[in-house]
């Protein structure tokens, strides 16, 4: 059995990535480390045909991954009115 098979690895990447996230919110590191649970409780649950396949892994991670980042983007997001437009140089005066 190879290292990506084992549920317990996805979930320890997946922790380790939420800690990086905290020390830089990118909010991107985050959706990567959704994406390693849901592959972690996926092979926890036994899915057929998930332990057996690297590419199989991989592509539910990605899919996993970057749903959860829209959904994450979408609710904290860049908002509204959020950035600062400066009308004058204060070097003018």
């Amino acid at each position: 059995m190879t290292w990506w098979s084992l549920w317990w690895v996805w979930i320890v990447g997946a922790v380790a990535l939420a800690i990086v996230e905290v020390f830089a919110p990118t909010q991107i590191i985050l959706g990567f480390a959704v994406g390693a649970a849901g592959v972690g409780l996926a092979l926890l649950a036994g899915i057929p045909g998930l332990a057996g396949s690297v590419p199989a892994m991989l592509m539910v991670f990605a899919v996993i991954s970057l749903v959860a980042w829209l959904i994450i983007r979408r609710a904290v997001g860049v908002r509204e009115g959020q950035v600062k437009v400066f009308e004058h140089d204060i070097n003018e005066d």
